[in-house]
């Protein structure tokens, strides 16, 4: 069964002044299987992030279901949606929205002091995840106190911690330079080969072409879509470029 399905998922917005209508979103499918890493791409407007916000239950499509393990996000009861999305889902985001007052260590255990956890599984969850992203030195430091770089890998680990369904990561290398990025895409490769799934929203062909499948989205529906197979980053890479190319001179929608 599909970790995340997606069926005909529509979304209207009308405009606060004149009552205009904007189709954000149209009739979008696609499914995501366990253990996959699924990048999406396309222009801005594309309806990139309205999709999700739409798959993080901060939002909720005009038509069409969203299933997460097979439960319809739209059942979710309101009470229910904070503690759902800290059980089921973990947020990478392009500012890090990590509290300047909170050390990395405090700022990654927020989720699980927020679901009660108790110190010493927070502390049992928290070492390997730290070693695998390499901040086991920098735990008890402050936001102010370490690089961009660094700062991200936190907030992967805070996105880790509660060992989420899905990673929902949106633009994660935005904020990094070059060098941060690269390290960043590094480890999210080591992540999802140790199991986790991860849907990557980003504008960045280097971060996407680490991806095993990319969405191309544009004018509001799914476009076309890239797998890897036995392609290596660098020719997965070109096939992205390529693909961008047709999306923005207009080319043949399919797979």
């Amino acid at each position: 069964m599909a970790l995340l399905d997606v069926k005909n998922v529509r979304k209207i917005y009308t405009a606060r002044f004149g009552g205009n209508q904007v189709e954000a979103l149209r009739d979008v499918n696609f499914s995501v299987e366990p253990r996959e890493y699924v990048a999406i791409m396309g222009e801005s407007g594309s309806g990139k992030t309205t999709l999700l916000n739409i798959l993080a239950a901060l939002d909720k499509p005009s038509s069409g279901k969203v299933f997460l393990k097979g439960r319809d996000l739209s059942q979710v009861k309101e009470r229910e949606l904070a503690a759902f999305r800290r059980q089921n889902l973990g947020f990478v985001f392009q500012d890090f929205n990590l509290l300047d007052t909170f050390s990395l260590k405090d700022n990654i255990f927020l989720p699980l002091v927020l679901s009660g956890r108790k110190y010493d599984e927070m502390e049992k969850r928290l070492l390997p995840i730290a070693k695998v992203l390499g901040i086991e030195e920098l735990l008890e430091k402050y936001p102010y106190e370490v690089s961009g770089g660094q700062k991200q890998r936190a907030a992967v680990a805070r996105a880790l911690i509660t060992k989420p369904q899905l990673i929902l990561a949106d633009e994660p290398t935005g904020a990094l330079d070059s060098k941060a990025a690269d390290e960043l895409m590094k480890h999210f490769t080591k992540i999802n080969e140790d199991g986790q799934t991860i849907l990557m929203v980003t504008h960045s062909v280097k971060a996407a072409s680490n991806a095993d499948r990319i969405l191309f989205i544009k004018d509001g529906e799914v476009f076309h879509q890239l797998y890897r197979g036995n392609l290596s980053n660098e020719q997965m890479y070109q096939k992205i470029a390529d693909t961008l190319t047709v999306l923005t001179t207009g080319g043949v929608k399919g797979e």
